[in-house]
């Protein structure tokens, strides 16, 4: 039991640098995650109500939005709470869930973009086994993976952060991260260290499997013209997506580790938090442009709209 945190409460040094221009961000914050709601909420009820896209590619595509709004909900409200408020702090138990969500977030991410690597290979490699490798309950199967693996995982984190002695109380950013929690730390958190590098290592082996498998794609896409407008079509948004991913959580991840301490604090916030701007908010905007399906579905839901409001207007 001694070995147990008595700190209750942690102060987010981050929003020093926010002082000057808080309503500024504060509105700019409300904005971002107004369209992250709306754009993500989109995506999910058209996916869900339109039998023609009750496919596998969809269907992780769902799951991806649903992520989105997961993560977001850990940190805009609290984010903007805290722009207008003049104490920045967390309680300890409210920290450690931040941890757990926004993590678990970036996490399924990735597996849910490795499943859709997998689906776009099977689709165009091996067209004619497609519904017999991607059926209902491996679908099930894989999406419940692609959830329980960075969840179980997480806990592991959570669980093993929770047990630190900590001697400080500040962490130098907008929200809770668990490297910044570690650090706090009285003694050397070497199992901590294992875990992490363990787990971050689980997940680099999901962008090499991604990588490998876009490989295929290229060679087996350039063999007919059918092929390359399959992969113009479902591919080119998956890599897009991948690639905003990847940038931003390598960005925080390397900064948050190997950082300078020199760094001006608002370029700090910045590369601490866009990979919970642009990845949720970027996504479905690209697979609702280039996919087809969906980009007929948005155009025609966006027509009923106008006309509903020009038919209320003339009443």
């Amino acid at each position: 039991m001694s070995n147990i945190s008595s700190v209750l409460v942690f102060s987010l040094s981050g929003f020093s640098a926010t002082v000057n221009y808080r309503v500024t961000l504060f509105s700019f914050t409300l904005l971002c995650y107004c369209l992250i709601t709306v754009v993500n909420v989109t995506l999910v009820v058209i996916i869900i109500l339109d039998q023609n896209l009750h496919e596998p590619m969809y269907i992780f595509l769902c799951n991806l939005c649903i992520n989105g709004l997961y993560g977001t909900a850990a940190f805009y409200p609290k984010f903007a709470f805290d722009l207008l408020s003049d104490i920045h702090v967390i309680s300890y138990v409210g920290c450690l869930l931040q941890v757990f969500v926004i993590y678990s977030y970036a996490t399924i991410d990735f597996s849910i973009l490795a499943l859709m690597a997998y689906d776009r290979c099977v689709a165009i490699c091996r067209p004619l086994e497609y519904h017999s490798v991607m059926s209902v309950q491996r679908i099930v199967v894989l999406i419940s993976l692609a959830w329980l693996v960075p969840l179980c995982c997480e806990v592991v984190v959570i669980t093993l952060t929770s047990r630190l002695k900590l001697c400080g109380s500040l962490i130098d950013k907008l929200y809770c991260e668990n490297w910044s929690i570690v650090k706090l730390a009285c003694s050397q958190a070497k199992a901590n260290d294992i875990v992490g590098l363990i787990i971050i290592s689980f997940y680099c082996a999901h962008v090499l499997f991604i990588v490998y498998s876009y490989v295929r794609l290229i060679k087996s896409a350039l063999k007919s013209k059918e092929g390359r407008r399959k992969f113009t079509q479902t591919c080119v948004p998956h890599l897009l997506c991948l690639l905003n991913v990847t940038a931003a959580l390598l960005f925080d991840t390397m900064y948050s580790r190997y950082g300078s301490a020199s760094v001006q604090q608002n370029l700090k916030n910045f590369m601490a938090i866009q990979f919970l701007m642009l990845p949720p908010a970027l996504n479905p905007i690209i697979y609702g442009l280039i996919l087809p399906k969906i980009r007929c579905r948005v155009v025609t839901l966006c027509l009923n709209a106008g006309q509903r409001f020009k038919l209320s207007l003339k009443v």
